[in-house]
């Protein structure tokens, strides 16, 4: 809606009115559609101060620490929802009552295998692959193998293809998983939870069963909620980007996943156990944290601070209580980087420079220790994000599908040669 307008007035034109939009919640947002047409376009890098659509699906206030799933706080829904809640919150719109609750997880514990021929796809990677190269080619390859659900004006074949995208895509992480060890893939039990299926793919073997434990399969859980959707995000803004072309939805999530792959972003928590391998010793924290203080030093302590929140990031909140349930299952805490990370955690929460710069842990942070002390590999920490940002890819890419929409097409201030000739021979 809008009852209000912004004037453009530069030097030699007349004023431009361009409306402005308000939204439930938010700041106003200025319309500049027409400026095109008045022979003029805005220059936004990034496009850090630019809305690309309208959503409904997901709201963020970084400066109060708010995080909103259709409504829903995030640390409600993570403590009193799981992740199939959310999973079916976000495609739906609301949460799914008891009865539509069992149908969804039915339908998705019963999509999870995937086609027999995907196995010979992975043996064409090198054992040495980094898991998100593997995960790029297989999740794009699922279109070659669901023809039946490919057509994105039929509504029908778009809730397929979300259904069997969140069911599949665990597998295919496992998979990748098994690859990279040389172990044999293990099949999905439609009996265990969403993430108890997934621990037991990835540490079961023919040899001996893996007992899932609930905590740690509530851990997983957790951990795929809280990395369920963020708004419009690089990832996200890829997918829509992606689908806005007409790209089928596997094509459009490989597209994610991707730009998922890039530490900027889903390789954040990657980043941390890699600082943590840096710092190496307890003995050597202050050495870094004097360093990360110091303007003139290139070194970031990694998993600190977040782009948007400029509160504390309310998934951190949920993360740190799984944390600290996790480590207490295992009994990880005598591990040399768990200790460093924990150090490093009671210094930011306490250390007035941190305060004053809002350096709080973030949920990077939290999930690069989890995964550490579950025994996942670095290397997998970025998949396992992709895994729990699958439903909200879906989601948005399935809202600017059913809506009107229009292909994504940037404009750029060029800055190159004016016109010029070959020089002739």
């Amino acid at each position: 809606m809008t009852d209000k307008t912004a004037k453009l007035v530069i030097e030699g034109r007349d004023p431009i009115e361009l409306p402005v939009l308000s939204g439930t919640m938010g700041p106003d947002v200025v319309d500049v559609r027409s400026l095109t047409a008045n022979g003029l376009f805005t220059y936004d890098p990034g496009f850090v101060s630019t809305a690309s659509c309208e959503s409904e699906i997901t709201y963020i206030d970084g400066d109060q620490g708010v995080l909103l799933h259709r409504g829903y706080p995030i640390d409600q829904l993570a403590n009193k929802a799981d992740y199939l809640d959310v999973c079916y919150l976000l495609l739906y719109g609301d949460l799914p009552s008891a009865a539509e609750k069992k149908e969804f997880q039915h339908v998705i514990s019963h999509h999870t295998m995937v086609h027999e021929q995907m196995r010979q796809f992975f043996q064409g990677f090198r054992r040495d692959s980094h898991p998100m190269a593997i995960m790029v080619g297989v999740v794009g390859a699922l279109s070659a193998f669901y023809h039946d659900s490919l057509d994105i004006t039929n509504e029908r074949h778009r809730e397929v293809a979300a259904h069997r995208l969140i069911s599949k895509m665990p597998t295919l992480a496992a998979m990748t998983y098994k690859y990279s060890i040389g172990q044999p893939f293990v099949y999905p039990r439609n009996d265990l939870s969403y993430g108890g299926n997934f621990l037991h793919m990835m540490f079961s073997t023919p040899a001996q069963d893996y007992k899932v434990s609930p905590t740690l399969a509530r851990a997983m859980d957790k951990i795929f909620t809280l990395h369920a959707d963020h708004e419009q995000n690089a990832s996200t803004s890829t997918v829509r980007l992606a689908g806005s072309s007409g790209a089928n939805p596997f094509a459009c999530i490989a597209a994610g996943i991707a730009a998922l792959w890039g530490p900027a972003h889903g390789g954040a928590n990657e980043a941390v156990l890699t600082m943590l391998e840096e710092i190496g010793d307890e003995s050597r924290i202050e050495e870094f944290i004097a360093r990360a203080k110091d303007k003139d030093d290139p070194f970031r302590l990694m998993g600190f601070g977040h782009r948007v929140y400029k509160n504390y990031d309310p998934r951190a909140k949920v993360m740190k209580a799984t944390c600290d349930e996790v480590l207490s299952e295992l009994g990880a805490g005598n591990d040399p980087m768990l200790k460093i990370a924990m150090r490093l955690e009671k210094i930011a929460l306490e250390d007035e420079y941190f305060i004053e710069k809002k350096l709080y842990p973030n949920v990077d942070f939290y999930s690069g220790i989890i995964f550490k002390a579950l025994g996942i590999p670095t290397d997998m920490f970025t998949v396992l994000f992709a895994v729990g940002r699958t439903p909200g890819w879906i989601a948005h890419w399935k809202e600017m599908i059913s809506g009107a929409y229009r292909i994504g097409r940037p404009r750029q201030l060029y800055k190159g040669h004016t016109q010029r000739d070959v020089p002739g021979k």
